[in-house]
């Protein structure tokens, strides 16, 4: 009788230890996703905060203008574009 018991007692601390353990890497997997994915908002949030700021930059007539330049290659009447190629590294 008591080794049916202690059998049924270790049986039964067998399954709770192997469901703890699964528990476990669960919460470790979750754990690591749920860090994966606060990176990933972090990152959204600055490229918004950047992107907002180009935006209000944009709707300003003065903040479009050198957009305007760079983009469509557009002056205003006595203005010059000036490209500028950078300096080649010397042949050795």
């Amino acid at each position: 009788m008591r080794l049916t018991g202690t059998a049924g007692v270790l049986a039964v601390l067998t399954l709770v230890s192997i469901q703890f353990v699964r528990i476990c890497e669960q919460n470790i997997a979750m754990s690591n996703s749920l860090s994966a994915i606060r990176r990933d908002v972090q990152t959204l949030n600055r490229e918004k905060a950047v992107e907002e700021r180009a935006v209000r930059r944009l709707r300003d007539p003065r903040g479009a203008i050198p957009a305007i330049h760079e983009r469509l290659h557009l002056v205003s009447p006595n203005e010059t574009i000036i490209y500028i190629k950078p300096a080649r590294p010397p042949a050795p």
